[in-house]
């Protein structure tokens, strides 16, 4: 293995994180923001891309930082290294409720697709690229899932996604619609693409948008019930206006009660 072999145990439910045992030398990196706690013992290290060997050289490790940069990630990441003589231990943390979900790359073919935010952490070796579309229709409408992250190597990683995830096998020419924003990932032999919803009634008054994400067989795809950028337009749809709170929230009256109950002056 050229990723280092790291044990593991998930705790909690709805907010959950992932505590990753490291024997001496052993090494694990993450995102920023993702670092829970850590024994004594462990050292932490701020690098440049991922630690991997796939991008050899100067040239290589700015090539693969300037794509960072493209999808809005840091030019760095962090490492946590087992400098003790005996097993130490680090957690790494959902950012919000949902699921972790720990993916051995090796029952993967060695890769793995997910979203650009989905990462939590992955073994010492395991290399955290970015797969871009080469597809012009996927490119133009598909929304959060036009940059996606890649996972190469042979270590184990681990994902994170928001409510409840689904595991779907396919079967080849199998077909799956998703919504954009709900794939976590899939394996590296699912083909993705977008597909209009059609109908004048549905691209008016749907409410879902103008776009399926179609996922085809054979492979694994993983989808999650509850996207973040979903549960961050809910929350700000549902913010009051201007600060204040809302005494109609939840009545029939709704803005109506507040202007009857003179809390908006004009």
């Amino acid at each position: 293995m050229t990723a280092h072999e790291i044990d593991y145990q998930i705790y909690g439910e709805e907010m959950q994180y992932v505590e990753i045992e490291l024997d001496p030398q052993e090494g694990v990196i993450a995102e920023a923001g993702g670092f829970m706690m850590m024994d004594d013992g462990i050292q932490m290290d701020t690098i440049f891309g991922d630690g991997s060997q796939k991008d050899k050289g100067l040239m290589g490790k700015l090539f693969g930082a300037g794509k960072r940069l493209l999808t809005g990630e840091s030019l760095f990441m962090t490492a946590f290294h087992n400098q003790w003589h005996d097993k130490r231990r680090v957690s790494f943390a959902s950012p919000y409720p949902g699921k972790i979900i720990p993916l051995d790359l090796t029952e993967y073919g060695e890769k793995f697709i997910c979203q650009k935010d989905a990462f939590l952490c992955a073994a010492k070796g395991v290399s955290i690229g970015i797969e871009f579309s080469r597809k012009l229709g996927r490119g133009l409408f598909g929304g959060e899932g036009f940059i996606m992250q890649k996972l190469e190597g042979d270590g184990m990683a681990f994902v994170h996604a928001g409510g409840t995830t689904a595991k779907k096998i396919l079967q080849p020419g199998e077909k799956l619609k998703v919504d954009t924003g709900c794939i976590i990932g899939f394996s590296k032999d699912v083909n993705y693409d977008i597909e209009f919803v059609g109908g004048i009634k549905n691209t008016i008054f749907g409410g879902e948008g103008l776009f399926f994400a179609t996922l085809t067989g054979p492979g694994i795809v993983y989808i999650q019930s509850l996207p973040f950028s979903r549960l961050a337009n809910r929350v700000l749809a549902l913010a009051p206006r201007g600060g204040g709170s809302s005494k109609g929230e939840g009545s029939i009256l709704g803005g109506i009660g507040d202007l009857l109950d003179g809390d908006n002056n004009f």
